[in-house]
């Protein structure tokens, strides 16, 4: 193993209220001003504030050694500006050492890429870069689709719009037996693509803390020593950056063990890359395909987009959203066609997931809703009361 490619989902949805028409309009009458707010500050505090000054520190400390990479969501970076200037002047400054590389991704988290028509997800993600650029002062050469939602398509229209690399889930059934610490490439696309070593990542993503796992507790010093047995170029490690504080709470020790990790990586005689260093030292060793009918994404026991159409439910929002698309667009009103993007956010639809025992517990998290059921009955009660309010605007009262 010769390095360490650390990424990190950085995302807050702008959740729905539960919806009854009244007197509200715009915005506001669909999505939920005061648990957003509450929601936003509760993660700042205990994530997102403690992890960005913790890996500043880790930058400074290590004069550079110390690498990483995030993407932050573009319905978070509405939410700093609303609430919290503070957490963007973090991001700020991590963006400005250089050694944290910012990541581009759909700008409302969004499933637009399963749409069959790409020009909402390629607009989606132009909106994500133009907003990196403006408020962080990047231009980013890697892409990284919502949720690690993958396909050859997905690929091919990354490197459509000029990025270098894609990042994905490093599942066995498209391996083929090949380990996932390498570069790799995307077939029919000259794109390279890194695929997560979901082991390890999970190892502190979601084991950290759990006294029922034969390894606990989790230690910087076995973690490295793990990292250094794998044979390829890159560790792919990608997870949520809640596990910093919110998934993993700091009393766990979380931050000291991240404090701990370079320490014990240069022991052992690796370094930290990120992705745009890691495509630059090492060459692919082969192409991933898989197939022109399959996506993967890193959710849940599957592996696909069952966590947020795999049920009648969900199905039944996202065909609706669809149809609606050009309804929207044909409004030409700037309102509504962020209300339409915004309730295209995964969030909604993972809400509404009737999976259950681990896979349930983590779809629950972060839901104002009781139940999946009553996530699925509000979204399209505020689905059908929007459409309503878009064919209000193409066919206006005489």
């Amino acid at each position: 193993m010769n390095s360490i490619c650390p990424f990190f989902e950085v995302h807050q949805p702008y959740r729905l209220r539960w919806f009854w028409p009244d007197h509200r309009q715009g915005f506001d009458r669909y999505f939920d001003e005061v648990a957003n707010k509450e929601i936003f500050h509760k993660v700042a505090g205990k994530c997102y504030l403690p992890a960005n000054r913790t890996l500043l520190e880790l930058v400074d400390n290590t004069d550079g050694y110390f690498r990483a990479s995030m993407s932050v969501t573009g319905t978070l970076l509405e939410q700093c500006m609303e609430w919290g200037e503070d957490v963007l002047d973090t991001f700020r400054d991590l963006a400005e050492t250089g050694c944290i590389e910012f990541i581009d991704e759909t700008c409302y988290h969004s499933l637009a890429s399963l749409f069959e028509s790409k020009d909402e997800f390629m607009d989606e993600v132009k909106e994500h870069r133009d907003l990196i650029s403006e408020l962080l002062g990047v231009t980013p050469r890697v892409f990284r689709n919502t949720e690690m939602l993958y396909n050859n398509s997905v690929a091919h229209f990354a490197a459509k719009m000029g990025y270098d690399a894609i990042l994905t889930e490093g599942i066995e059934s498209i391996l083929h037996g090949r380990s996932p610490d390498h570069v790799y490439k995307a077939r029919y696309s000259d794109i390279a693509v890194l695929m997560r070593n979901y082991k390890l990542s999970d190892d502190i993503g979601y084991r950290f803390s759990s006294r029922w796992w034969e390894e606990y507790p989790l230690t910087a010093n076995k973690w490295a020593d793990w990292a250094s047995w794998n044979h390829g170029e890159t560790l792919n490690i990608f997870m949520d950056y809640e596990t910093f504080g919110e998934h993993q709470w700091e009393d766990t020790g979380i931050f000291e063990f991240l404090k701990a990790l370079p320490g014990e990586v240069r022991d052992r005689g690796m370094r930290f890359l990120t992705p745009s260093e890691t495509i630059d030292a090492y060459k692919p060793v082969g192409e991933i395909d898989i197939g022109d009918f399959s996506t993967i994404s890193w959710a849940d026991i599957e592996r696909d987009t069952s966590a947020w159409l795999g049920n009648d439910m969900q199905r039944r929002c996202f065909e609706e959203m669809k149809l609606l698309e050009p309804y929207v667009r044909k409004t030409k009103d700037p309102e509504l066609l962020r209300i339409w993007k915004h309730m295209l956010t995964s969030d909604h639809y993972y809400y509404m997931s009737t999976k259950w025992l681990g896979d349930g517990d983590v779809h629950s998290y972060f839901s104002i809703h009781e139940s999946p059921y009553d996530a699925a009955v509000n979204f399209m009660a505020a689905l059908n009361d929007f459409k309503s309010q878009v064919f209000r605007s193409l066919n206006p009262p005489a």
